[in-house]
C-alpha cells in the first residue's frame, strides 16, 4: 500500500486537575468548535524538511534539529529499525496553535501529533500503548522526567489516571458530562522545569494523607457520577500553594471564580492557565468573562469554555 499524506491533530490538556499531581490529566475541546491542539502533516519526500506555521509559531527553536517533531521523526526512525523497518525521506510540517509554557500542554500536544502521524503515515507499526511509551519518552526530555498527565489525554481523550505500568502507561476515567472546563491562559510563560523546581523535596504526613484521599474520592466519585463529591476535593496540597506565587492575579481569579458559582478552581499543569469548573453555562460564559477581563495580562492570553472529549488524537489521510 502506498504511504499517503497523513494529518495528525492532538488536543490541549489539563495536567493534574488540582488533586492528581503526575497522575491526573483531562483532553479539551471548546464547544464552540475551535481546533485548541497541534497538528502534524506527514507526506513523502526526497529529503526530511520541517515546516512550522501557526498563532504561536514563531516561539519555536529557529534551528529544526531543536525542534521536537524533528526529534520525534528522528526517535521514531530508531524504533523502526529495531523492527527492521526502513524509513522513508519525509516533509514535516507543524501547525504550532498551543504557546508554549502555558500549562495546556503545548510539547505534549506537538509530540502526540507527531507521533500519530508517523505511525499513522506508517501504517500502525506499533500498538496504542506502545505509542503511548514513546510519547511519555519525548515528553521526559523537555520536562526532565518522564510523564503522561498531558500526553496521555492528549493521544487518549476522556480523563486518564496514570498507572506507573510501563505496558499499560495509562487507564481512561469516566467524566461528570454535564461539566464545563473553563480554560484562561494569561498570556505568560511559565517553565515546566522552573514550576518543578519551587516545590518542596518533602511534604508532611497529613498532605500524603490528603493526597491519597483526594484521589481515591475522586476516582469513586467519577465511576459513581457524583459531580458533588468530585468536585469538593478539586484541591491541590502538592503544587498549588508553592506555584501560585508565579502566578500574578491566582488568588484573586480564585475567589472571584468560586464566587460565580465556580465548582472546582485551579492551575492547569504548571500554570500560568487557570481552569474553573461550572455546571451551568451561563456560569461558564461569566466565569470566562471575567477571566478575559481580570486574568488575561497581554494579546497572548484567551480563554475558552471546553468539554472532556471521548477522543484525543485523530489522523486523516488525503492523496
Amino acid at each position: 500500500m502506498p504511504l499517503r499524506t497523513t494529518t495528525a491533530f492532538a488536543p490541549a490538556s489539563i495536567g493534574n486537575l488540582s488533586l492528581g499531581f503526575d497522575v491526573l490529566g483531562a483532553a479539551l475541546r471548546p464547544i464552540d468548535g475551535h481546533p485548541l491542539g497541534d497538528s502534524v502533516q506527514i507526506a513523502g519526500a526526497e529529503h526530511t524538511t520541517l515546516t512550522v506555521s501557526g498563532r504561536f509559531a514563531d516561539r519555536l527553536p529557529g534551528e529544526p534539529r531543536d525542534n521536537i517533531v524533528l526529534q520525534c521523526y528522528d526517535y521514531f526512525v530508531e524504533q523502526l529499525a529495531k523492527r527492521g523497518i526502513g524509513a522513508h525521506a519525509v516533509a514535516i510540517h507543524l501547525e504550532k496553535c498551543l504557546p508554549i509554557g502555558s500549562g495546556l500542554g503545548s510539547s505534549a500536544a506537538s509530540i502526540v501529533a507527531a507521533l500519530h502521524a508517523f505511525n499513522a503515515f506508517y501504517q500502525a507499526p506499533f500498538n496504542q500503548d506502545q505509542l503511548l511509551h514513546m510519547m511519555g519518552e519525548l515528553e521526559g526530555r523537555i520536562s526532565g522526567s518522564v510523564h503522561y498527565d498531558n500526553v496521555a489525554p492528549a493521544y487518549l481523550g476522556g480523563i486518564t489516571l496514570m498507572t506507573g505500568d510501563d505496558q499499560q502507561p495509562a487507564t481512561i476515567l469516566p467524566a461528570i458530562q454535564h461539566w464545563y472546563w473553563v480554560v484562561c491562559y494569561s498570556g505568560l510563560s511559565v517553565s515546566t522545569s522552573a514550576a518543578r523546581k519551587i516545590l518542596p523535596s518533602q511534604y508532611s504526613r497529613e498532605d500524603l494523607l490528603t493526597f491519597g484521599r483526594q484521589l481515591g474520592v475522586f476516582v469513586d466519585a467519577l465511576y459513581r457520577g457524583d459531580a458533588l463529591s468530585a468536585g469538593r476535593v478539586m484541591h491541590d496540597v502538592v503544587a498549588e500553594p508553592w506555584r501560585k506565587s508565579l502566578l500574578p492575579g491566582f488568588d484573586d481569579a480564585r475567589e472571584q471564580c468560586l464566587a460565580l458559582n465556580g465548582k472546582a478552581f485551579g492551575i492547569s499543569g504548571s500554570g500560568p492557565t487557570v481552569f474553573c469548573v461550572a455546571e451551568d453555562l451561563d456560569d461558564a460564559r461569566n466565569i470566562q468573562e471575567y477571566l478575559d477581563k481580570q486574568y488575561v495580562q497581554n494579546d497572548d492570553g484567551f480563554s475558552h469554555i471546553c468539554t472532556i472529549p471521548d477522543v484525543g488524537a485523530t489522523a486523516e489521510y488525503s492523496e
